[in-house]
């Protein structure tokens, strides 16, 4: 018999005394130890915000067997600007509706504090120079003055929300090194002793899993489950699947965060943890160090796992005082963890798991992943074949006073946020470019080098170890402080790069020490790019190839006329751990926490408008008012129902969202690019798809774009790149966005077909909304990625599967067939079946077997009114 939920115990530290919900009582003696530790989280959660759902959570922690929803409320958001700008664009529409509906618009203010860091739009424009980051900043600004202008109206409109200016840092360091509490004090509102509970979040970027490095629970969601989050709704999950991650062992010397980042995603995707929960256990796990532990958990999204955590322990306390945190504030987490069982030592026994997967760390090797997918590790020596299997292409061009080698590496960058959040990473890689400058080494002039760091904290500690100009001078200039290559911002490549690319001349690669490395993701430009660590991603900008043997092939020849071996350059372990333990130091964080929001005079010189609701300009090529919140009904439709459809799509395997949306720079000659440039656009301020995010119009014309796009609908022959389809009466192929709105004029609803991991990549809400607005009503796929398939509910569209056992490529369709789905009616949450009547010209039938899984009744609401938004609007109208 357990407790009462409602009860209470009493926790005192420093002669404070503090109220919380005690996790002991709630499951019967021992069953609590086997519950692993990131549940027991969220099972306090649930206990202190939920208590009507609390037998059915206990059931199934008691039990092992079962499902049930877990509504988990988030003591707060947060956001990075390009999920941000579409996500307030709804939020002012939202006001709109409900006060259009008769509604009160200022009723709608965030229940929980919002932080947003803008940290995605600035681009390496600049670079090789010491003023690069003062240049990249001023050119972000010009461009996006009036995205700014709407977040500082949101700043003063929206109760709660706070902002990070450009040029700080990005979300996840930001996150770590001076948001995140670990242990939440909220004032009681009945007055009496404060409350004390776990901090949990959720963030519209899906490597938020990051912060699980600390003992935090929190995951990435879509800015629409986000909105939904600020408003006071519950983020429902089904309970739990938990898969532990036994370590043993240790990590050998020379080997990196990194290594093993990238092995774990490697390891992990083959096994197959989408929707699941990641926890580390077993005697390995002591040994990593709070940087290896934040690489890992950051790659969360690139193995498809919700949450990758490591327990609270004495590692945990030693970041939070390295950090600068308040003292007492960390002997407050340390008394509540250890208070309620969330504090691993070694002593505890292990929990039990759904699943559990051994790794001894002593087998992780120095990795790169590539050429296209995180998970396609590669040992070093295997990169030159990767590469030649996928292109190849030798370089017969004569350029930069010698010939250009096979397989140029046009992009070098050290890019936040898996690995500049780890010292030892980064000065391992300034150690190995220091030992460079004195042998008289430095990139190849035909490398774009970058080092973009997480926080500011990175400069400081750089300069404090003599290591920045060392950087610099073998071409790793700092050129801002945000989410820059990665995210696809790299900006244009070397001038003769360029053309010579465009010519089909050369097939240039990208290395970066970064999370995601999709084809044309990092730079339109490029096909192949390789995940390293960032001294790597030195080497490589030394020696200027992607096949270039480090084992065997010299990076160049030092002052003394001898050959210089990458192995003269490496530092050891030993060497990087003393730099890194004189030159990190808590003030260094303390500092920078205190200039957090502080800004650039440009940021301050930004004006912004007042009031509850936002003026919308129709001429405006940033911020323009949702279609999918212009004129909503009342009430939602009296049924589900999908009865006249049309297959517009079918594609392949691992479709990502960069694939669906693109997010990197916008080329002067694409639909959207003439679209911009026909409203007085430059061309050099096209900016990103990324920032235009705000723009239906914009971003309709980016949809499926991606040149790594083939719709298996158009004959093999076409040879044609990005998206195109046929209009609904087969008279022509158009581009996506011109051929979808012909079958919306015939009264036809659209399907696309997709294989495994369909949506995989970013959080970006675009990639679910854009297919909603061509008229997308229905998606048939064998597995998808979790925030993607949240995102198309949150849209309204149906994320049918197949059948275990069935695959999209044993099915033909040729996109004239007539489409009925039928058992929508009839939905509730768990698997519903789903059938689907094809009717083909010649009148022939046949019928496929389909499902829906539905995780809660939170989802079937969302799909009956059309979305999260209208749900969202309906529901503030009807408030009393």
């Amino acid at each position: 018999m357990r407790t009462d939920p409602t009860a209470n115990a009493v926790l005192t530290v420093d002669g404070h005394s503090y109220r919380y919900q005690p996790l002991a009582g709630l499951l019967p003696a021992g069953r609590l130890a086997e519950v692993p530790y990131s549940v027991r989280v969220l099972l306090e959660n649930v206990a202190r915000r939920s208590p009507a759902a609390l037998d059915d959570v206990l059931a199934r922690a008691r039990s092992g067997r079962g499902d049930c929803e877990l509504p988990v409320y988030p003591n707060r958001i947060m956001l990075h600007d390009t999920t941000c700008l579409p996500a307030l664009a709804d939020f002012a529409a939202l006001r709109d509706s409900v006060a259009e509906l008769g509604g009160a618009p200022e009723r709608l203010q965030p229940a929980v504090p919002v932080d947003l860091t803008v940290d995605h739009s600035v681009i390496v424009e600049e670079y090789g120079l010491s003023d690069a980051v003062e240049r990249n900043l001023a050119i972000d600004f010009r461009r996006n003055g009036e995205r700014y202008a709407f977040v500082k109206w949101a700043e003063r409109s929206l109760r709660g929300f706070r902002v990070v200016p450009p040029g700080t840092g990005i979300i996840h360091q930001v996150n770590m090194e001076v948001l995140a509490r670990l242990v939440w004090r909220e004032e009681a509102a009945e007055g009496g002793l404060p409350w004390l509970h776990p901090d949990v979040l959720v963030a519209t970027d899906s490597h938020t899993p990051m912060i699980n490095a600390l003992g935090v629970v929190g995951w990435g969601v879509g800015g629409l489950e986000g909105q939904a989050a600020m408003l006071g709704e519950p983020v429902t999950i089904p309970y739990p699947r938990v898969v532990g991650v036994r370590l043993t062992g240790r990590l050998r010397s020379g080997v990196s965060a990194t290594d093993l980042a990238l092995t774990l995603t490697e390891l992990l995707r083959a096994r197959g943890v989408v929707d699941r929960f990641v926890e580390f256990c077993g005697p390995g796990a002591a040994t990593l160090g709070w940087a290896e532990r934040a690489a890992v958990s950051n790659m969360a999204p690139e193995y498809g796992a919700t949450c990758v955590y490591f327990p609270y322990d004495d590692e945990t306390a030693a970041y939070l005082k390295l950090t600068g945190r308040d003292e007492a504030h960390v002997r407050l987490v340390d008394a509540y963890f250890a208070a309620q069982g969330l504090k691993r030592t070694a002593d505890r026994p292990e929990p039990h798991y759904d699943d559990v997967i051994d790794l001894d760390l002593a087998t992780v090797e120095p990795s790169l992943a590539g050429p296209d997918l995180p998970h396609q590790r590669l040992p070093l020596s295997r990169v030159p074949g990767s590469f030649r299997t996928t292109a190849g292409r030798p370089a017969d061009t004569a350029h930069f006073g010698a010939p250009l080698p096979e397989g140029p590496v046009a992009i070098a960058a050290i890019t936040s946020c898996t690995n500049t959040a780890n010292p030892s990473l980064i000065v391992q890689a300034a150690l190995l470019a220091e030992r460079a400058r004195h042998s008289g080494l430095r990139a190849r002039p035909w490398v774009k080098t970058s080092l973009s760091p997480g926080s500011r904290v990175v400069e400081d500690y750089l300069r404090a170890a003599g290591l920045l100009d060392p950087l610099a001078e073998t071409g790793f200039h700092i050129v801002g402080f945000g989410c820059m290559t990665c995210i696809g911002n790299s900006g244009p490549l070397h001038p003769e790069l360029e053309r010579l690319t465009a010519e089909a001349r050369v097939d240039p690669v990208a290395v970066l020490s970064g999370n995601r490395n999709f084809a044309g993701r990092v730079n339109p430009r490029i096909a192949q790019s390789y995940l390293a660590s960032p001294a790597l991603v030195v080497a490589y900008a030394l020696a200027g190839s992607i096949l270039h043997d480090f084992a065997r092939e010299p990076l160049g020849t030092g002052t003394d006329g001898s050959p210089v071996l990458l192995k003269d350059l490496w530092p050891t372990d030993e060497e990087v751990a003393a730099r890194v333990t004189a030159s990190v130091r808590p003030e260094m964080f303390r500092a920078n926490a205190a200039r957090l929001r502080e800004g650039t005079r440009a940021w301050h010189e930004i004006e912004a408008a007042d009031g509850v609701r936002f003026s919308w300009d129709a001429d405006s090529t940033y911020i323009r008012r949702p279609p999918h919140l212009t004129g909503l009904p009342a009430s939602p439709p009296d049924r589900l129902r999908v009865e006249r459809a049309r297959v517009l799509m079918v594609l392949g395997d691992d479709v990502t969202t960069d694939h669906i949306s693109p997010a990197g720079a916008i080329p002067a000659r694409s639909a959207a690019g003439r679209w911009l440039a026909d409203r007085g656009v430059a061309r050099r301020d096209l900016n990103q798809y990324s920032t235009r995010r705000s723009n239906h119009e914009v971003m309709l014309r980016g949809a499926f774009t991606n040149a790594a796009v083939r719709n298996r609908l158009l004959p093999s022959a076409s040879n044609l790149t990005g998206g195109h389809a046929y209009t609904a009466d087969r008279s022509a192929v158009l581009p996506v966005h011109e051929a979808a709105p012909t079958y919306r004029a015939a009264g036809l609803g659209l399907v696309v077909v997709a294989g495994r991991n369909y949506g995989a990549g970013s959080s970006r809400d675009w990639a679910a909304k854009a297919q909603a607005l061509l008229g997308v009503r229905v998606v048939i796929a064998e597995s998808y990625e979790r925030i993607h398939r949240n995102n198309l509910i949150g849209m309204g569209v149906l994320p049918l599967e197949f059948q275990d056992g069935d695959r999209a490529s044993a099915h033909v369709f040729t996109g004239e067939e007539d489409l009925a789905f039928h058992g929508l009616a009839e939905l509730c949450v768990g698997t519903n079946p789903v059938s689907l009547s094809l009717t083909r010209p010649d009148g022939s039938r046949s019928t496929l077997r389909l499902r829906l899984r539905l995780h809660s009744r939170q989802e079937l609401a969302y799909l009956r009114h059309g979305g999260i938004l209208p749900y969202v609007v309906r529901r503030a109208v009807a408030a009393p």
